[in-house]
């Protein structure tokens, strides 16, 4: 890749971009950072993925990050990219050097802006369910923090059993989330999706979809993925990925008539607006 890094306000080859070793983002994973897709050269949905990366900030009390500059920073990187049919944007902010412990440091924080091509994701997702629960009452709950030792943990392990993405359930029994991904079900014709209250990320296209397909929030049994009429996954970079397989659970048909609607409305809709 030899598009552009920026690094706090400055455009770095990407061989010789760095940040030091005692940033607290590389020592204890002390950050939060968006992915944003691109289409085409543009990005998609950026006000909605910078609002969110405020918000992680204030929840992890972290200094307020300088939206207009690292917009900035976004634009530069892409004006040097080449232009991709599909891409992704990763924005990285972090609390800054610091001390050699959880203690924050007192030099400013670092923010760091990359843009790399995504390849798409197959047509239909099998899913490993992981033993491990997200814990709904935690600190970082509902946080795009760059402390993503369980999400690499939990991919490991559903990918070691033939999955391509983990699902999470949490403390209370309930459907929560995927490690770079939300989820949806079909059960008794409704469509629905685990409530942010379950520990799960407030998604910026789980929020399109939940807009723009009708979707209820609610709380749902970790137990009815195995028995739905239908499900899918929404991310960034995968949109609306229907669900073939749970562990060894086939589910009924992949996509389904509501999935296939949520696919096509999402679409439609992503294509008229780049920044809904």
């Amino acid at each position: 890749m030899n598009v552009p890094v920026w690094v706090n306000g400055e455009l770095h080859d990407p061989a010789r971009a760095t940040v030091s070793v005692f940033d607290h983002g590389l020592m204890v994973g002390d950050g939060v950072f968006e992915t944003i897709k691109i289409v085409n050269g543009r990005s998609f949905a950026l006000t909605r993925h910078l609002d969110r990366l405020r918000l992680s900030a204030r929840r992890m009390d972290l200094p307020e990050p300088d939206l207009d500059a690292i917009a900035g920073g976004i634009e530069q990187c892409l004006a040097a990219a080449p232009a991709w049919p599909l891409g992704r944007i990763r924005v990285t902010y972090t609390s800054g050097p610091g001390p050699l412990g959880s203690d924050r440091g007192n030099q400013g924080a670092t923010s760091v802006v990359i843009v790399d091509e995504q390849k798409p994701f197959p047509a239909a997702a099998d899913v490993t369910v992981v033993p491990w629960p997200r814990n709904e009452r935690g600190a970082l709950s509902g946080v795009k923090s760059t402390s993503y030792g369980d999400n690499a943990k939990a991919l490991a392990y559903a990918k070691a059993r033939g999955g391509g993405e983990a699902i999470f359930g949490n403390l209370a029994g309930n459907l929560c989330e995927g490690t770079g991904s939300n989820i949806f079900i079909v059960r008794d014709g409704r469509l629905l999706t685990p409530t942010l209250e379950a520990g799960c990320l407030a998604g910026v296209t789980r929020a399109l979809v939940v807009e723009w397909s009708g979707a209820e929030e609610a709380d749902v049994p970790l137990s009815a993925l195995y028995s739905a009429e239908e499900a899918f996954l929404t991310s960034t970079t995968r949109d609306v990925q229907p669900i073939a397989r749970v562990d060894d659970t086939v589910l009924p048909v992949a996509p389904g008539p509501i999935t296939a609607k949520a696919m096509r409305v999402f679409a439609e809709r992503a294509a008229a607006d780049l920044d809904p």
